[in-house]
């Protein structure tokens, strides 16, 4: 067989494309990694994405720059990160809003959650807690439960927005219980909460870390948690599971993801970091704090738990009929 000059050229070239590359991935990281956050800054996920990059940029030598983006409901930032390059350098926080619930409500997403990205690893999970104004005549949740069910529409909740964790861990609670209460949506959870504080809704079910104080503080009064279990950080509030629905459960999961394409050596080492950044125990201590447990799973879990959550949350909103504002 005859080789000409131009395939000899073609052939150096793609070896030495292939070499430059293997020496990129064995070089990772030489630069910052930036971690896009598809939330405002300041809020749950913000609060866990620093703590865990500041681990993270200890553990594997290069510093992790948090970039925020909450527009559009998180699906700008989840673009931004879809169609960055393959390389590491770009990582995404994800969670079930823009992973797997806002492929279902909003029709102008331009990328599929589930084909765009690998799964690096779920960080961590944390329960929902239901909560009630100080003074409420609700003093657990079969109570809330049995007027809403035999009072219909004479309950009402606010949630941090049509779509939101909050609003449909509620619908969940609803559809498990047969309680019926009007949903009331927030621009987010901070205003949702401040007039549940002054009694101006009913009830709200949101995550531990944004009512935490306020329960504290005397100024909101908790009555069940949302996963099968009691969480830790406040053993004393039971869960929804043993108080008579079983089969109720949600949370907030957060998690890292990278573009598809990804070199699987980078993804084990980007894997590899933040494991051992969840070992810390100031990491562990932090996130104890904001409710949520440390996991560390593999991607292939990882992925699997996602592909299961997309389709459940589908499900609901399709049955309510929902769609984004």
């Amino acid at each position: 067989m005859i080789i000409n000059r131009r395939q000899m050229t073609l052939g150096l070239a793609a070896s030495t494309l292939g070499l430059a590359s293997a020496r990129a991935q064995q070089q990772y990281p030489s630069k910052p990694i930036k971690l896009i956050v598809p939330y405002a800054a300041g809020g749950g996920t913000d609060t866990i994405a620093r703590a865990v990059a500041q681990g993270i940029g200890e553990a594997i030598g290069q510093t992790m720059i948090v970039e925020n983006n909450g527009a559009a409901g998180g699906n700008i930032a989840t673009q931004q990160a879809a169609f960055a390059e393959k390389d590491g350098y770009t990582v995404l926080m994800a969670n079930q809003g823009p992973m797997v619930v806002n492929p279902h409500l909003f029709k102008s997403m331009k990328v599929d959650t589930l084909k765009a990205f690998d799964p690096v690893t779920l960080l961590a999970s944390a329960p929902l807690v239901v909560v009630v104004p100080k003074d409420s005549k609700f003093k657990t949740l079969q109570e809330l439960i049995a007027f809403g069910r035999a009072n219909t529409g004479k309950l009402n909740y606010g949630s941090a927005g049509n779509g939101s964790a909050s609003h449909l861990a509620t619908m969940l609670l609803e559809r498990a219980s047969g309680l019926n209460a009007i949903h009331i949506p927030y621009r987010g959870a901070g205003p949702a909460i401040s007039d549940l504080i002054s009694a101006k809704t009913d009830f709200m079910v949101t995550t531990f870390p944004s009512v935490l104080g306020q329960i504290q503080g005397g100024l909101l009064r908790a009555l069940a948690e949302t996963s099968k279990k009691r969480s830790p950080i406040a053993p004393e509030i039971p869960a929804v599971a043993e108080l008579g629905w079983p089969d109720y459960e949600a949370g907030a999961w957060y998690g890292f993801v990278v573009p598809t394409g990804t070199p699987k050596p980078i993804i084990e080492r980007l894997r590899a970091a933040t494991l051992e950044a969840l070992k810390s125990p100031l990491l562990m201590d932090r996130l104890a704090k904001d409710g949520a447990t440390p996991i560390g799973n593999s991607p292939e879990e990882f992925g699997t738990m996602m592909a299961n959550e997309h389709k459940r949350w589908g499900e609901l909103i399709a049955t309510a009929g929902l769609k984004h504002d």
